[in-house]
């Protein structure tokens, strides 16, 4: 007997992500040394005393229980004061706060509240891929709105008929991107608010990246003023506190965003681990010194393998933020292509930049998440492939 799926199920895209696993881990068995810059899954260990915390609230019988199911009340104070200390934003932790178990699980919420079928929801191309995965699942029809390297790898939003607006339900926006390690400025959300004030539609911030920039920090879209009428940001300590596998977030901004997301939470979602939220009040509350210290060691990273890819006659984006380095592959090649070769060649596993959307299809996303004498080697590696490489540069 063959079960019949629902179209849900049947419209599930392939996960990129597990794809490329299932690759390296093919490689590797048959002996290859690959040094794995294809994840975006963070190689740090939280700091002791957020560990500290942890340890302590399993020891709490009070731990044992189901927590609320917004969030724990201290959970959600610690994340506004998070937002006060760190963009100067002010938020009632009652009604425009909500804990959920890191980035994807709140889009996932956010994008189910929002979207019907046929409803339109724009992003940046290149974009994460669940973006894609979710728009298909609901049955939403995507518009990618193509980011350029002569604006930093942001897309003209203005280049977008006034028409084509007044069809969109929802905009997703990601800063520092996640492939290219864009960052948008306080103009580009001051616009991007405007046109869904004036237009009709929501805005959600995926802000996963928060507090990991080389330089200047990525701003809040919440610091725009106007922006809590129109959108929310979702947040992830995933990455900030290197708590990746313990799944922990917040959803921030407009009240009635935030109501509907929570109410089809409570049917659909899980809440997050008690002192998982513990902890994560520890860390969002505290002294960020130690997320300081980690956008220090990726911006160190990020040089190592930038400036070692243009030694070699590669053109990388000057990434502000984010995890990860956007190169161009050679004049001749697709990015798949040069993934490829990479992988086969050198033993390096890069994702090629068509996982991301059409846009990046001459590119590829390497991960800084690797020790640094491990990308020191990739490099040189890379370096190393044949003669040939070299004379398809533009």
């Amino acid at each position: 007997m063959t079960i019949v799926l629902s179209r849900t199920a049947r419209s599930i895209p392939p996960n990129v992500f597990e794809r490329m696993d299932r690759t390296v881990a093919q490689a590797r068995a048959r002996g290859v040394d690959v040094i794995d810059l294809s994840k975006g899954n963070p190689d740090g260990f939280p700091e002791a005393r957020i560990r500290a915390e942890a340890k302590a609230a399993v020891d709490s019988p009070a731990n044992a229980r189901y927590t609320p199911f917004d969030g724990k009340p201290l959970f959600l104070q610690a994340a506004a004061a998070w937002y006060a200390h760190e963009h100067g934003v002010a938020l009632d932790p009652a009604t425009q706060l909500f804990a959920v178990e890191g980035a994807v699980d709140g889009l996932a919420a956010a994008f189910a509240v929002l979207l019907d079928p046929g409803d339109v929801v724009a992003f940046a191309d290149p974009y994460y891929p669940s973006y894609h995965c979710m728009a298909r699942m609901l049955g939403a029809e995507e518009l990618p709105l193509p980011a350029r390297a002569e604006l930093g790898w942001l897309p003209d939003l203005d280049a977008v008929p006034g028409e084509t607006w007044d069809r969109v339900k929802l905009l997703v926006l990601n800063y520092p991107n996640n492939p290219t390690g864009a960052q948008a400025p306080p103009e580009f959300f001051a616009r991007a608010v405007e046109l869904a004030a004036r237009h009709g539609f929501a805005i959600v911030h995926d802000f996963a990246y928060a507090g990991l920039s080389v330089h200047e920090n990525q701003k809040s879209l919440l610091t725009v003023p106007d922006a809590r009428d129109v959108g929310i940001e979702i947040v992830s300590l995933s990455k900030m506190y290197a708590m990746a596998g313990w799944r922990a977030g917040f959803v921030a901004g407009n009240e009635q965003l935030v109501a509907a997301v929570k109410q089809y939470h409570y049917q659909m979602g899980s809440m997050v681990t008690s002192f998982v939220q513990d902890a994560g009040a520890a860390a969002l509350a505290g002294d960020q010194a130690f997320v300081r210290e980690q956008a220090a060691r990726y911006a160190a990273r990020r040089a190592i393998v930038a400036e070692g890819l243009r030694a070699t006659g590669y053109n990388v984006f000057a990434s502000q933020g984010g995890l990860y380095v956007w190169a161009q592959a050679p004049a001749a090649m697709t990015g798949e292509e040069l993934a490829a070769r990479w992988l086969d060649e050198a033993g390096v596993a890069a994702l090629p930049g068509s996982c991301f959307g059409r846009t990046g299809a001459q590119y590829v996303r390497l991960s800084l998440l690797q020790p640094s004498q491990r990308l020191h080697e990739a490099v040189a590696r890379i370096g190393k492939l044949s003669p040939d490489m070299e004379k398809l540069h533009a």
